[in-house]
């Protein structure tokens, strides 16, 4: 088990239907934020004039204005590292200030409401630019914190909350980080207790237990199993292919064969002829049967007619017998 930590992933760019987007959003909100101080200046220096201000006009600029001062100055002592708590404060209480003289510029209910809502149009605008750079310079420090899930709450209420105490804990900022860090958290304590068995919150290492309450343990890869190595292919080298004879000789051709002697050739020639009749006695039958040549094929017919003349009583008929 070793100790891991995921990186923080940047947010994704913009692409160009949002960048067109914005380019039409920004200029439209600080029109309405700039419509919503122009109105909260005309009330509240009204207001002052009559509440016997020496100089009304100080009132509202110095109200309207503080609001995106100080909640810029709360964001950059955020991202010099010097935050302070009571600075974030003060542009709620100035927005609470503002609306109130609004409201009590105002003759009727329906003139306090008017007065009321104009200067909201530029506290919101100032809330979402500082919203806006808070995001930015959160993802920079690595000091804002991910929401979880609606979802997640609802279905898992009890696991979710001991992620997010996690999260505060460990300065977790991240959610996907969180969550590899409870899914190792998990992987770690199965093999804890595969190992060490249901006591393993007592058997095992105190260093291990310290690293999976601080989530730097991650389970030890599973070796893989190595494939096995390829056999090597039986090549075996083929026969070469025999020489196919010319055309117009046969394949026995030039090949020395000894001849038949005549010892060999008559006997082989009485044992075929045996049954044959004296008028089949002739010299191609007899080749072809012996296989010999055409003049030994002669030689042998007549030494075969000659025995047969002398049996006379083979040669004659069966109705002479």
């Amino acid at each position: 088990m070793t100790s891991t930590q995921a990186p923080q992933s940047p947010p994704p760019p913009l692409s160009r239907t949002e960048k067109a987007l914005l380019g039409v959003v920004v200029p439209a909100g600080a029109g309405v934020g700039g419509l919503g101080l122009v109105a909260s200046f005309d009330s509240v220096s009204s207001a002052a004039a009559r509440w016997g201000f020496g100089e009304p006009w100080m009132l509202p600029i110095g109200i309207d204005l503080a609001i995106p001062v100080f909640t810029a100055a709360n964001l950059l002592l955020i991202r010099l590292g010097m935050p302070l708590a009571w600075v974030r404060f003060v542009p709620w209480a100035l927005t609470l200030v503002t609306c109130w003289l609004n409201i009590a510029a105002g003759e009727s209910v329906s003139a306090k409401i008017a007065h009321g809502a104009m200067p909201l149009l530029w506290v919101v605008l100032s809330e979402i630019a500082a919203h806006v750079y808070a995001v930015r310079i959160g993802v920079a420090t690595g000091a804002r914190m991910e929401r979880i899930r609606r979802s997640r709450w609802l279905f898992a209420p009890l696991t979710t909350l001991m992620l997010w105490r996690r999260m505060v804990l460990w300065e977790t900022t991240d959610y996907r980080e969180a969550l590899d860090l409870e899914k190792n958290r998990l992987l770690v304590r199965a093999e804890l207790r595969e190992t060490y068995g249901r006591a393993w919150r007592r058997k095992a290492p105190s260093r291990d237990l310290v690293l999976l309450r601080l989530g730097e343990l991650s389970p030890e890869p599973q070796p893989q199993p190595e494939p096995d190595p390829p056999s090597e292919p039986d090549i075996r080298p083929e026969p070469e292919a025999e020489p196919k004879p010319r055309k117009g000789r046969k394949s026995g051709a030039g090949v020395y064969r000894p001849r038949m002697t005549w010892e060999a050739a008559i006997t082989k020639a009485r044992k075929a002829t045996a049954d044959w009749p004296y008028e089949a006695l002739d010299a191609d039958p007899i080749r072809k049967a012996v296989g010999c040549s055409q003049e030994r094929s002669r030689q042998l017919r007549d030494v075969l007619r000659a025995e047969r003349d002398a049996e006379p009583a083979r040669n004659a008929s069966p109705a002479a017998v």
